[in-house]
């Protein structure tokens, strides 16, 4: 962490609109199938023009990382995609992970209006990569990896549309999508789930990106991470965590970090429990805990109303995490990397409608609803 700088909001708000494509940046017909062949296979994508340019961009959606975390994967780590045969299509938008979508839609008090949904899966470990079109293999061109927030319980990488930013920004963009919520960050502080797992599913994605981006024309030595919200308390993460050295080169947080109050635990046994008796597993023991889990169906873990406002932090495991963030900041044990921080004036305030829902309080009047829609841009 060579150094830390303050900006003027209006500067990342700015990157981040691109990844939002605000209003309409990727537009015009299809004029081509690019093809890339990556460690595990080949994969077709489209192209599509962006408003206000004349670059096109090949878009490739929806690219496995990692395997599909089902059954006794649940909780696990991520382990490595397997390979395809032919030619994969990655042209068309690939389910969310598993969450629930009304808790998604929370963000109309930011944008005045719905997120777009896709559909939802526990087999969602996919990233899309968007590459100027001119951009040949092994060009170099930087690479950005966006982590998306919601509070590690909602989100998706293709809410983010990184057409505008690649061709604006003559830079390869990565979106990743990572598991969330319980199925995400569940943890009983020992072997059987140790927790982590969302955060695991990024570094996987990070892997993925060494390995695979020169064919898209991206940089594998100049890698930026940056995420909003609770993607950006995952950047952050990254920096101090040990099993992320070496995957990025340069990392922008916006609007959190991992010091955030209630991001991260390191007595994740009680909240284990509650979740367990909420579900009718036995919590006699973790091994017990976790069999159980695992034999549920995802929806139920996920749209549980008595969990429904239920926070899942990271976990200071010893191995992801070896010790809590404060600490490892004090003995700076972490990456030195470039590290950008930005933050937007009333922070935190578009949380007030939830809070106060969460508390059984009304919206009042003296709460400008202008101001709960321009504060901050969606977690």
């Amino acid at each position: 962490m060579e150094r830390a700088v303050r900006v003027e909001s209006g500067v990342l708000v700015g990157v981040v609109c691109l990844l939002l494509a605000c209003p309409a940046t990727a537009t015009g017909p299809e004029v081509a199938q690019p093809e890339v062949d990556t460690t595990l296979g080949r994969v077709r994508g489209r192209q599509v023009g962006v408003k206000g340019t004349d670059r096109l961009v090949n878009v490739f959606l929806g690219i496995p990382f990692a395997q599909p975390p089902l059954g006794p994967d649940r909780f696990s780590a991520p382990h490595p995609a397997q390979p395809w045969e032919g030619v994969r299509d990655a042209s068309t938008a690939p389910p969310m992970c598993l969450q629930d979508v009304e808790s998604m839609n929370s963000s109309r008090f930011v944008l005045n209006g719905k997120q777009q949904i896709f559909s939802v899966s526990e087999d969602c470990l996919v990233l899309n990569v968007y590459s100027p079109a001119e951009v040949p293999a092994g060009s170099g061109r930087p690479v950005m990896v966006w982590v998306h927030g919601g509070a590690l319980i909602t989100g998706a990488a293709t809410s983010y549309d990184g057409s505008a930013l690649a061709a604006y920004g003559d830079v390869v963009v990565v979106t990743v999508q990572y598991r969330l919520g319980v199925l995400g960050f569940f943890s009983t502080g020992d072997e059987h789930a140790p927790g982590n797992q969302g955060f695991l599913d990024v570094v996987a994605a990070l892997r993925w990106v060494q390995e695979n981006i020169a064919p898209f024309g991206g940089d594998l030595n100049c890698v930026t991470v940056f995420g909003g919200s609770a993607g950006g308390s995952i950047i952050s993460g990254l920096v101090l965590s040990p099993v992320a050295a070496g995957l990025f080169h340069r990392a922008i947080t916006q609007s959190g970090v991992i010091t955030t109050p209630g991001i991260i635990d390191s007595h994740p046994w009680p909240l284990a429990q509650k979740i367990a008796n909420t579900l009718a597993c036995s919590s006699s023991s973790p091994a017990e805990m976790v069999q159980c889990l695992q034999q549920k169906e995802g929806e139920e873990l996920v749209l549980s109303k008595k969990l429904k406002n239920t926070i899942y932090p990271l976990t200071v495991d010893g191995t992801v995490f070896p010790k809590s963030p404060k600490e490892l900041l004090k003995e700076k044990p972490f990456h030195s990397v470039p590290f950008l921080m930005g933050v937007n004036n009333h922070e935190f305030s578009w949380l007030i409608p939830r809070i106060l829902e969460a508390l059984s309080f009304s919206m009042s009047s003296s709460i400008d609803p202008v101001l709960l829609r321009r504060s901050n841009l969606p977690g």
